[in-house]
């Protein structure tokens, strides 16, 4: 066990002891102000978070060898002058077919991503890649280049997309009538003179692809590109407007709605998203902290965790944070049908539990999240903890239930300058088996000259009911979709 992890779990337990004791004058006691009000959700709870700063080290992403790091060579682009630049790829998702499997598109597997110039922060868009389905090499993934060009979001006459910056995370199915159905998250700038805000709203569009020559792949535009749900009116999920619109803005504060990630239930479609939860469902705010329901445990536990965070210098960011993962039902046509309450919440805890990925497998719901511990707000995590959680359900809509007893599935430490620095962890089920694949990114953004986020080395994950495990000597090839391409 690392001096690091040592570290934080002592922390823990002194702050714990401090507490039962008075310590720096804190007095555990209750308040005219405490309730317990769940929603009817599930909840990342304060005491399920710090329990598990003691399980980092079971739940270890494995460790790369930074010399075998490789960029991907052809995430290139060309600039208005007919310079050559070597982008940046970060989140990325494959083409999945309904149950969540790796579709193939006539022999091809294809796998969107966010790509840019390591130079330009705002140069978010997404592009396609695409290999043979038997090939191994990160050298065989091939660029067709961005999906939507400059144009498109003023062709699709859209109120929402006209205002459109950037192209941000999402996920793609192949249809049962053999099209490519892409959903991502519109962003908007922040410009407040505009009251824009960074606005997200979670889009779709079909993408029509073609096969000009044996090897190629060609994005031949897209088509009925459409928004289909931006937030409504902020009782099940805050909008944007209750975030930054009232006029004095907290930069603090962190609006989320994105990352849509489509699922198939009994012949249904839907969205399940990255939110924040709305007025009737736990909003943010000072009352927040008053709420057992967010801390877990005991009576005990919740005064003493509550004494401490009111006095805590995290004690705003605790207020303001309100992350959710939400869940929208769509027509066939892919347009609203219903808003559907939160799968999960974590008030309290952050305000960010990003690319919720979702599927079933042997008759469980399982849904993941990444989340980054400079976004959270209990003693002991910290700015370089980097996590995938885990929930489990018998049902599409919960209850949710933490994987191995506290949701930790994944965690790693890093130093952000380290070249095997990676995120945005998404698993894939594979047929028939309990291993699945892990992909992420790997290397910051713009840290180094030379090197570039690129494809991670892809991992084996083994699912047994609430429970998982990284598989030992389970490293695949950067960007290995499926175990089968071993």
């Amino acid at each position: 066990m690392n001096v690091k992890r040592l570290a934080k779990q002592a922390t823990v337990v002194m702050l714990s002891t401090a507490i039962l004791a008075g310590g720096e004058g804190l007095i555990a006691h209750a308040d005219s102000r405490d309730h317990k009000e769940d929603y009817g959700i599930s909840h990342i709870t304060r005491s399920d978070m710090a329990d598990m700063i003691k399980q980092h080290d079971d739940h270890a992403v494995p460790e790369f060898d930074a010399s075998n790091i490789q960029n991907i060579p052809s995430a290139t682009k060309t600039d208005e002058n007919g310079n050559e630049i070597k982008m940046d790829v970060w989140d990325t998702w494959p083409l999945q077919n309904a149950d969540g499997t790796v579709a193939e598109y006539n022999g091809y597997h294809i796998l969107f991503g966010l790509a840019g110039d390591p130079k330009n922060a705002h140069d978010t868009f997404i592009y396609m890649f695409y290999k043979k389905a038997d090939e191994k090499s990160i050298d065989a993934w091939k660029n067709a280049g961005r999906v939507f060009d400059d144009e498109d979001k003023y062709k699709a006459d859209d109120k929402y997309l006209k205002d459109q910056s950037e192209e941000w995370s999402g996920s793609a199915t192949f249809t049962s009538d053999g099209e490519i159905r892409l959903f991502y998250t519109n962003r908007t700038e922040f410009n407040e003179e505009k009251e824009l805000y960074g606005k997200q709203t979670l889009t779709t569009a079909q993408v029509n692809v073609s096969e000009p020559k044996q090897g190629t792949l060609n994005v031949d535009g897209v088509e009925d590109h459409k928004s289909i749900f931006e937030g409504g009116d902020g009782s099940v999920y805050q909008n944007v407007n209750q975030a930054f619109g009232n006029g004095d803005i907290n930069y603090n504060e962190n609006h989320t709605l994105r990352d849509p990630h489509y699922v198939e239930e009994n012949g249904r479609k839907y969205l399940v998203f990255e939110a924040n939860t709305g007025t009737d469902f736990g909003y943010s705010g000072e009352e927040s902290l008053y709420n057992k329901a967010y801390y877990g445990k005991s009576e005990k536990y919740f005064q003493d965790e509550k004494a401490k965070l009111l006095e805590s210098p995290k004690r705003e960011f605790a207020e303001l944070a309100n992350g959710a993962i939400g869940i929208i039902e769509i027509n066939d046509d892919y347009t609203l049908k219903n808003v559907m309450d939160p799968l999960i919440a974590s008030n309290t805890v952050t305000d960010e539990i990003e690319r919720p990925n979702i599927f079933k497998k042997d008759g469980k719901w399982y849904l993941f999240t990444s989340s980054r511990g400079s976004k959270m707000t209990i003693d002991g995590i910290d700015d370089e903890d980097i996590y995938m959680l885990g929930y489990v359900s018998n049902s599409l809509t919960g209850p949710y239930k933490p994987m191995n007893k506290t949701g930790i599935v994944l965690h790693h430490d890093l130093d952000p300058n380290d070249v095997t620095w990676n995120y945005a962890h998404y698993v894939i089920p594979q047929e028939n088996s309990d291993e699945t694949v892990v992909t992420s990114y790997m290397t910051n953004r713009g840290y180094f000259e030379d090197k570039k986020s690129t494809f991670s080395p892809s991992f084996k994950l083994d699912l047994k009911g609430p429970k998982s495990s990284v598989i030992e000597d389970g490293i695949l090839k950067q960007g290995q979709l499926t175990i089968n391409e071993e």
